[in-house]
């Protein structure tokens, strides 16, 4: 399992960040940023979130929540999932059952064109 402090250090480094530099910009020292690379300390949860706006990736990312760093970032399918998540259960079936089959049918003409 990836730890935060790996994910921490894999964003830092995506950006071009020393960690003296990522530590300026969240107003730390850059020893904070070792401990926390080395999962010797964890942030609270204020830092953290700044930590993710500053890597330009979210908190559920850091904490291996999410596979990719930008899964939520993009507002049009937040809102979608948002608007999904706010309609009665048996609409949220149809409409995930509609997306896996969607999803599916996708992954199988890739399977196929792949070859």
């Amino acid at each position: 399992m990836i730890t935060f402090g790996k994910k921490l250090r894999e964003c830092r480094e995506a950006k071009g960040f020393s960690q003296q530099e990522l530590a300026k910009q969240l107003g730390s020292a850059h020893t904070v940023i070792g401990r926390y690379e080395r999962d010797e300390m964890t942030p609270s949860i204020e830092v953290a979130k700044k930590l993710a706006k500053i890597l330009d990736t979210t908190v559920g990312y850091l904490l291996g929540e999410a596979t990719h760093s930008d899964t939520f970032k993009d507002p049009a399918m937040l809102q979608r999932l948002n608007e999904i998540n706010s309609l009665p259960e048996e609409d949220k079936r149809c409409i995930i059952y509609t997306i896996d089959s969607l999803l599916q049918n996708a992954r199988t003409k890739k399977a196929f064109t792949n070859k």
